[in-house]
Protein backbone atom coordinates (compact mmCIF):
# COMPACT_ATOMS: atom_id res chain seq x y z
CA UNK A 1 0.00 0.00 0.00
CA UNK A 2 1.17 3.60 -0.85
CA UNK A 3 2.64 5.35 2.30
CA UNK A 4 1.72 8.83 2.97
CA UNK A 5 4.18 10.04 5.89
CA UNK A 6 2.63 12.60 8.88
CA UNK A 7 3.09 16.21 7.69
CA UNK A 8 5.76 18.69 8.79
CA UNK A 9 6.21 22.12 8.80
CA UNK A 10 9.46 24.23 8.91
CA UNK A 11 9.16 27.95 9.60
CA UNK A 12 12.63 29.27 8.15
CA UNK A 13 13.82 33.13 8.42
CA UNK A 14 13.30 35.06 5.07
CA UNK A 15 16.42 36.52 3.57
CA UNK A 16 17.90 39.87 4.09
CA UNK A 17 17.52 41.99 0.60
CA UNK A 18 20.91 43.57 1.38
CA UNK A 19 23.34 40.57 0.83
CA UNK A 20 26.53 42.11 -0.72
CA UNK A 21 25.83 39.76 -3.47
CA UNK A 22 22.49 39.97 -3.86
CA UNK A 23 23.33 43.81 -4.45
CA UNK A 24 26.09 43.44 -6.64
CA UNK A 25 23.54 41.62 -9.30
CA UNK A 26 20.94 44.02 -8.81
CA UNK A 27 23.43 46.76 -9.71
CA UNK A 28 24.65 44.05 -12.85
CA UNK A 29 21.64 43.15 -14.06
CA UNK A 30 18.36 45.04 -13.55
CA UNK A 31 16.99 46.83 -16.21
CA UNK A 32 19.19 50.26 -15.50
CA UNK A 33 22.02 48.51 -17.15
CA UNK A 34 22.51 46.79 -20.39
CA UNK A 35 21.27 43.27 -20.79
CA UNK A 36 24.06 40.87 -22.05
CA UNK A 37 23.32 38.92 -25.10
CA UNK A 38 21.73 35.84 -24.22
CA UNK A 39 21.99 32.58 -26.19
CA UNK A 40 20.02 30.35 -27.56
CA UNK A 41 21.78 27.06 -26.53
CA UNK A 42 22.12 25.34 -23.17
CA UNK A 43 25.13 25.27 -20.96
CA UNK A 44 27.19 22.36 -22.12
CA UNK A 45 27.82 19.88 -19.06
CA UNK A 46 30.32 20.71 -16.83
CA UNK A 47 32.15 18.37 -14.20
CA UNK A 48 30.39 18.21 -10.97
CA UNK A 49 32.95 18.79 -8.14
CA UNK A 50 30.11 20.03 -5.64
CA UNK A 51 28.53 18.19 -2.84
CA UNK A 52 25.36 18.30 -4.57
CA UNK A 53 23.19 14.96 -4.77
CA UNK A 54 20.19 15.57 -6.66
CA UNK A 55 19.39 18.56 -9.13
CA UNK A 56 16.39 21.20 -8.27
CA UNK A 57 14.87 22.36 -11.57
CA UNK A 58 13.55 25.98 -11.93
CA UNK A 59 10.95 26.49 -14.68
CA UNK A 60 11.38 30.14 -15.29
CA UNK A 61 10.28 33.40 -17.25
CA UNK A 62 10.85 36.56 -16.31
CA UNK A 63 12.16 35.36 -13.15
CA UNK A 64 15.50 37.79 -12.87
CA UNK A 65 14.44 39.73 -9.83
CA UNK A 66 13.46 36.33 -7.99
CA UNK A 67 16.49 34.32 -8.51
CA UNK A 68 18.71 36.94 -6.95
CA UNK A 69 17.16 36.37 -4.09
CA UNK A 70 16.58 32.88 -4.25
CA UNK A 71 19.49 30.66 -6.13
CA UNK A 72 22.05 32.37 -2.66
CA UNK A 73 19.67 30.38 -0.53
CA UNK A 74 20.10 27.09 -2.38
CA UNK A 75 20.87 24.36 -0.20
CA UNK A 76 24.48 22.26 -0.81
CA UNK A 77 22.82 19.43 -1.75
CA UNK A 78 21.18 20.72 -5.13
CA UNK A 79 22.31 21.73 -8.19
CA UNK A 80 20.44 24.29 -9.97
CA UNK A 81 18.84 23.47 -13.41
CA UNK A 82 16.99 26.96 -14.72
CA UNK A 83 14.94 26.69 -17.34
CA UNK A 84 14.24 29.79 -19.18
CA UNK A 85 11.18 29.68 -20.80
CA UNK A 86 10.82 32.25 -23.12
CA UNK A 87 12.30 35.27 -20.64
CA UNK A 88 12.92 38.52 -21.56
CA UNK A 89 14.67 40.21 -18.75
CA UNK A 90 17.82 38.81 -17.71
CA UNK A 91 16.74 35.59 -16.01
CA UNK A 92 19.69 33.36 -17.74
CA UNK A 93 22.51 35.83 -17.15
CA UNK A 94 21.49 35.87 -12.83
CA UNK A 95 21.13 32.51 -13.01
CA UNK A 96 24.30 32.02 -14.64
CA UNK A 97 26.10 34.27 -12.16
CA UNK A 98 24.90 32.45 -9.45
CA UNK A 99 26.44 29.57 -10.32
CA UNK A 100 23.40 27.90 -12.01
CA UNK A 101 22.96 25.30 -15.35
CA UNK A 102 21.07 27.59 -17.77
CA UNK A 103 18.73 25.80 -20.52
CA UNK A 104 17.11 27.22 -22.86
CA UNK A 105 13.29 25.77 -24.00
CA UNK A 106 11.84 27.60 -26.81
CA UNK A 107 8.34 26.19 -26.26
CA UNK A 108 6.44 27.63 -24.04
CA UNK A 109 4.31 25.69 -20.90
CA UNK A 110 5.17 24.76 -17.84
CA UNK A 111 5.49 21.10 -18.47
CA UNK A 112 7.76 21.83 -22.07
CA UNK A 113 10.28 23.80 -19.37
CA UNK A 114 10.02 21.34 -16.80
CA UNK A 115 11.20 18.11 -18.99
CA UNK A 116 13.42 20.17 -20.43
CA UNK A 117 14.91 20.56 -16.91
CA UNK A 118 14.81 16.76 -16.01
CA UNK A 119 16.31 15.73 -19.36
CA UNK A 120 19.06 18.12 -18.56
CA UNK A 121 19.79 16.95 -15.02
CA UNK A 122 22.23 14.07 -14.62
CA UNK A 123 22.07 13.39 -10.77
CA UNK A 124 20.19 10.22 -9.71
CA UNK A 125 17.80 12.40 -7.76
CA UNK A 126 16.11 15.69 -9.02
CA UNK A 127 13.51 18.09 -7.33
CA UNK A 128 11.54 20.44 -9.23
CA UNK A 129 10.28 23.91 -7.77
CA UNK A 130 8.85 27.57 -8.92
CA UNK A 131 11.14 30.10 -9.41
CA UNK A 132 9.49 32.77 -8.53
CA UNK A 133 10.98 33.19 -4.96
CA UNK A 134 7.36 31.68 -3.00
CA UNK A 135 9.23 28.51 -1.71
CA UNK A 136 11.79 28.31 0.95
CA UNK A 137 14.35 25.62 -1.01
CA UNK A 138 15.84 24.62 2.49
CA UNK A 139 12.01 22.82 2.82
CA UNK A 140 13.22 20.69 -0.09
CA UNK A 141 15.80 18.56 2.43
CA UNK A 142 13.11 16.61 4.23
CA UNK A 143 11.07 15.58 1.04
CA UNK A 144 14.89 14.43 -0.22
CA UNK A 145 15.84 12.40 2.64
CA UNK A 146 12.02 10.83 2.41
CA UNK A 147 12.97 9.44 -1.00
CA UNK A 148 16.92 8.70 -0.60
CA UNK A 149 16.16 6.86 2.51
CA UNK A 150 13.71 4.51 0.94
CA UNK A 151 10.51 5.44 2.85
CA UNK A 152 8.49 7.12 -0.28
CA UNK A 153 9.01 7.16 -4.11
CA UNK A 154 7.98 10.75 -4.40
CA UNK A 155 8.50 14.22 -2.11
CA UNK A 156 5.81 16.72 -1.96
CA UNK A 157 5.36 19.70 -0.55
CA UNK A 158 1.38 21.07 0.63
CA UNK A 159 1.50 24.86 0.43
CA UNK A 160 0.06 26.46 3.82
CA UNK A 161 -0.06 30.48 2.57
CA UNK A 162 1.84 32.55 5.49
CA UNK A 163 -0.73 34.88 4.38
CA UNK A 164 -4.35 35.51 2.89
CA UNK A 165 -3.16 37.35 0.60
CA UNK A 166 -0.83 35.21 -0.83
CA UNK A 167 -2.78 32.48 -2.15
CA UNK A 168 -5.78 34.30 -4.49
CA UNK A 169 -9.03 32.63 -3.88
CA UNK A 170 -9.77 31.71 -8.02
CA UNK A 171 -6.41 29.70 -8.01
CA UNK A 172 -7.41 28.00 -4.35
CA UNK A 173 -10.65 27.48 -5.17
CA UNK A 174 -9.21 26.03 -8.93
CA UNK A 175 -6.36 24.16 -6.81
CA UNK A 176 -9.41 22.47 -4.31
CA UNK A 177 -11.62 21.49 -6.93
CA UNK A 178 -9.02 19.44 -9.27
CA UNK A 179 -7.47 18.17 -5.86
CA UNK A 180 -10.92 16.73 -5.01
CA UNK A 181 -11.40 14.77 -7.86
CA UNK A 182 -8.16 13.30 -8.00
CA UNK A 183 -8.58 11.88 -4.34
CA UNK A 184 -12.42 11.10 -5.24
CA UNK A 185 -11.81 9.66 -9.15
CA UNK A 186 -8.59 7.80 -8.69
CA UNK A 187 -8.05 7.84 -4.49
CA UNK A 188 -4.56 10.13 -4.92
CA UNK A 189 -3.28 10.70 -1.73
CA UNK A 190 -1.71 14.37 -1.39
CA UNK A 191 -3.83 17.28 -0.92
CA UNK A 192 -1.83 19.70 -3.15
CA UNK A 193 -0.45 19.48 -7.12
CA UNK A 194 2.82 19.09 -5.91
CA UNK A 195 4.13 22.66 -6.32
CA UNK A 196 7.45 21.56 -4.87
CA UNK A 197 8.45 17.53 -5.73
CA UNK A 198 11.51 15.37 -5.63
CA UNK A 199 11.78 11.55 -6.39
CA UNK A 200 14.27 9.38 -8.69
CA UNK A 201 15.40 10.94 -12.60
CA UNK A 202 14.78 8.07 -14.06
CA UNK A 203 11.78 6.89 -12.66
CA UNK A 204 9.97 10.20 -13.28
CA UNK A 205 11.09 9.92 -16.60
CA UNK A 206 9.69 6.12 -17.04
CA UNK A 207 6.34 7.64 -16.30
CA UNK A 208 6.31 8.85 -19.35
CA UNK A 209 4.61 12.31 -18.86
CA UNK A 210 3.20 14.12 -22.15
CA UNK A 211 1.73 17.38 -21.08
CA UNK A 212 3.75 20.47 -21.98
CA UNK A 213 1.23 22.83 -20.36
CA UNK A 214 -0.16 23.63 -17.12
CA UNK A 215 -1.53 20.14 -16.81
CA UNK A 216 2.28 18.65 -16.49
CA UNK A 217 1.74 18.27 -12.35
CA UNK A 218 -2.28 16.92 -12.63
CA UNK A 219 -0.92 14.37 -15.25
CA UNK A 220 2.03 13.85 -13.30
CA UNK A 221 -0.31 13.05 -9.92
CA UNK A 222 -2.28 10.62 -12.27
CA UNK A 223 0.52 8.23 -13.57
CA UNK A 224 1.91 7.92 -9.66
CA UNK A 225 -1.09 6.91 -8.29
CA UNK A 226 -2.14 4.76 -11.19
CA UNK A 227 1.57 3.18 -10.50
CA UNK A 228 1.18 2.48 -7.23
CA UNK A 229 4.02 5.32 -5.86
CA UNK A 230 4.52 5.89 -1.84
CA UNK A 231 4.38 9.38 -1.50
CA UNK A 232 5.65 11.55 0.95
CA UNK A 233 3.60 14.75 1.75
CA UNK A 234 5.02 17.72 3.71
CA UNK A 235 3.64 21.18 4.75
CA UNK A 236 5.99 24.14 3.39
CA UNK A 237 5.10 27.55 3.67
CA UNK A 238 4.05 29.77 0.85
CA UNK A 239 4.97 32.80 0.23
CA UNK A 240 4.26 36.17 -1.80
CA UNK A 241 6.13 36.13 -5.12
CA UNK A 242 9.51 38.13 -5.48
CA UNK A 243 8.67 41.69 -5.58
CA UNK A 244 8.91 42.65 -9.55
CA UNK A 245 7.59 38.88 -10.90
CA UNK A 246 4.06 38.37 -11.76
CA UNK A 247 2.43 34.85 -11.61
CA UNK A 248 1.21 33.16 -15.05
CA UNK A 249 -1.02 31.20 -13.28
CA UNK A 250 -2.45 32.67 -9.93
CA UNK A 251 -1.65 36.28 -11.19
CA UNK A 252 -5.43 36.84 -12.82
CA UNK A 253 -8.66 35.28 -13.13
CA UNK A 254 -7.71 34.95 -16.72
CA UNK A 255 -4.84 32.79 -16.03
CA UNK A 256 -5.97 30.67 -13.65
CA UNK A 257 -9.39 29.83 -16.54
CA UNK A 258 -6.30 29.16 -18.81
CA UNK A 259 -4.62 26.89 -16.13
CA UNK A 260 -8.07 24.95 -15.41
CA UNK A 261 -8.26 24.89 -19.25
CA UNK A 262 -4.92 23.11 -19.51
CA UNK A 263 -6.21 21.02 -16.28
CA UNK A 264 -9.35 19.44 -17.71
CA UNK A 265 -7.55 18.57 -20.95
CA UNK A 266 -5.51 16.28 -18.69
CA UNK A 267 -8.47 15.14 -16.95
CA UNK A 268 -10.62 14.29 -19.25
Amino acid sequence: MPLTLGQHTQNRPRPHSGDHQTRWLASRFMPDSVPPARSELSDPPRPDSSPAVADLVLPCKDEAPALMGLLPRVPPEFHVVVVDNGSVDDTASVARALGATVVSESRPGYGAAVHAGVVASTHDYVAVMDGDGSFDPSELLPLLDDVRSGRADIGVGRRRPVSSRVWPWHARLGNALIVAWLRRRIRMRAHDIAPMRVCRREALLELDVRDRRFGYPVELLQRLTVADWRVSERDVAYHPRAEGTRSKVSGSVKGTLRTARDFYRVLR
